[in-house]
């Protein structure tokens, strides 16, 4: 469908539709990570402290590629409306976890949250995929690039109030309500029920009809295959190194089968007659290369505003809100070099300068995040975050506006969930890897300082030491926790490093002035 069958009204009623869609997802993406360290003190499961982000991640990520076909299929808003319902019922699933005790078939309240935050996921997957679709079908490359700006600047508002929300419910949200009492970080997922609730009303009243191919169908093989190949490996990440050894036969044979997954893949989609990825679009040199570069800035972004609570919240002992608070430069940051990065490469039409040096900014400002310890100071921790915030503006939105101009608009769907897909993967494995290093080196650490203990004791550890709504804990466990975390920022450093090597490879292809035409 191309932009001039929509009148002014139409569109402008359509992006605002899509902003509070993407709102919705983004702002879920940070509020969780502000109250996590609080969910582990109630649950008991620091050592599941990864999953429960990683389980969002691994299901969103699965999904994406699947919902993008079926938006070709069956049209973006039915597909969009579903995504929304199935986020609103996990966010009200997740916000129950452990409230009934240990339950039949999920167990305990730790496992119940991973598998509602998994449904959760599966939502989240079509939000951002759908989003970005219908503004791929309304508008042209450059009015992208522009409204890309608004995009990354609506994310980093969502990541700016959500680790600020997130630690304010925290701290102060616990209410009883009927004699019950509801934890405060229960409502990191309740405030999901009513933003959901408008989403729907606005898509079912509000936006306009968009056409759809309604031909080919669902390629389920590959369905089933992509799931084959990313959760093995997700697993084998998560678990290697500190539940099992690298070289145990589990671990190995995850990665085993992983592989076999990834294999088995690349032919079935060889002889599909209507592939969820189809295999020629990796011919194209700015497909592959713009998807591989945001695949490794995704991998070091997601790892960052993961673990940058755990960091100030056990490792400097300071309160959910003021953690929150502290990350604002850095969203400061990408909302302006993103919406400045978008205004940039509108006029100019061209994005690949802009993109380079959008990740050379972030590789100074992970490096800045990296020779942090327990005692750095709050101003200059915000100076830093602010570098990371400027250097990852741009390629929140640029990534993905490059792949849809270099693709015609008979593949425009299936580009668009390409894209996201490898961004979410990306989060993905770095959540997961990161983590494992995280748990790995603190595990190390508590050995020498706490002989016996256990990483689920920090809680209790820290719980005694509380003042102020802080988890206090002792001055050298605060700088073990402190260096198991500047430790996977230096490991970042090498992340966005190979990203950047991939963006000088990719091309630079002016955006187009229209719609792109099948």
């Amino acid at each position: 469908m191309d932009a001039p069958r929509f009148t002014p009204a139409e569109r402008r009623i359509t992006m605002a539709a899509v902003l509070i869609v993407f709102l919705l997802s983004a702002l879920d993406n940070t509020i969780v990570a502000t109250a996590m360290p609080r969910i582990i003190a109630d649950l008991h499961g620091l050592a599941f402290y990864s999953w429960v982000t990683t389980a969002y991640l691994l299901t969103s990520t699965v999904s994406v590629p699947i919902w993008g076909k079926l938006g070709d299929l069956y049209g973006r808003r039915p597909m969009l409306l579903a995504s929304i319902a199935i986020f609103l019922i996990g966010s009200w699933l997740s916000g129950l976890s452990g409230e009934f005790g240990s339950l039949p078939v999920v167990g305990d309240g730790m496992t119940q949250l991973i598998l509602f935050r998994a449904i959760q996921g599966v939502g989240g997957g079509g939000l951002f995929t759908t989003a970005f679709a219908i503004i791929g079908d309304v508008y042209s490359p450059r009015e992208r690039a522009k409204l890309g700006g608004l995009f990354g600047s609506v994310f980093a508002l969502a990541s700016a109030i959500g680790p600020v929300i997130g630690g304010f419910f925290t701290d102060h949200g616990t209410v009883e309500i009927a004699g019950h009492v509801v934890a405060g970080w229960r409502w990191v997922f309740y405030v999901n029920l009513p933003l959901s609730l408008v989403s729907l009303f606005l898509v079912l009243t509000r936006m306009p009809h968009l056409a759809h191919q309604a031909k080919g169908r669902i390629d389920l093989i590959g369905a089933v295959l992509i799931v084959a190949a990313v959760v093995p490996l997700l697993l084998a990440l998560t678990f290697g190194g500190h539940d099992h050894a690298w070289d145990s036969p589990l671990i190995l044979s995850l990665f085993g089968a992983a592989a076999a997954g990834l294999v088995l893949y690349i032919v079935a989609e060889r002889f599909a007659a209507d592939p969820i990825l189809p295999l020629s679009l990796f011919r194209n040199r700015t497909f592959t290369t713009a998807n591989f570069a945001s695949f490794f800035l995704a991998m070091a972004f997601m790892s960052t505003i993961a673990f940058l609570p755990l960091f100030m919240q056990l490792g400097q002992g300071v309160p959910a809100t003021t953690s929150g608070l502290a990350t604002l430069p850095l969203m400061i940051g990408l909302i302006v070099s993103s919406s400045l990065a978008g205004r940039m490469v509108s006029k100019t039409g061209i994005y690949k300068p802009v993109i380079l040096s959008g990740m050379a900014l972030t590789f100074i400002g992970i490096w800045l995040l990296s020779r942090m310890d327990a005692s750095t100071g709050g101003v200059d921790l915000s100076l830093r975050m602010l570098v990371l915030g400027i250097g990852l503006g741009p390629g929140q939105s640029l990534f993905n506006l490059a792949v849809q101009n270099a693709v015609p608009r008979e593949v425009l769907g299936v580009a668009t969930s390409s894209s996201q897909f490898f961004r979410q993967i990306g989060s993905t494995i770095g959540v997961a890897l990161f983590g494992t290093a995280l748990t790995n080196r603190l595990s190390t650490g508590l050995a020498q300082v706490m002989p016996g203990a256990s990483l689920d004791q920090l809680q209790a550890v820290a719980a005694e030491g509380g003042n102020g709504g802080a988890l206090v804990l002792p001055a050298p466990v605060q700088d073990i926790v402190a260096a198991a975390v500047t430790h996977g920022f230096t490991l970042a450093l090498l992340v966005v490093g190979t990203g950047f090597a991939i963006a000088l490879m990719m091309p630079q292809v002016r955006l187009r002035d229209h719609p792109p035409h099948g």
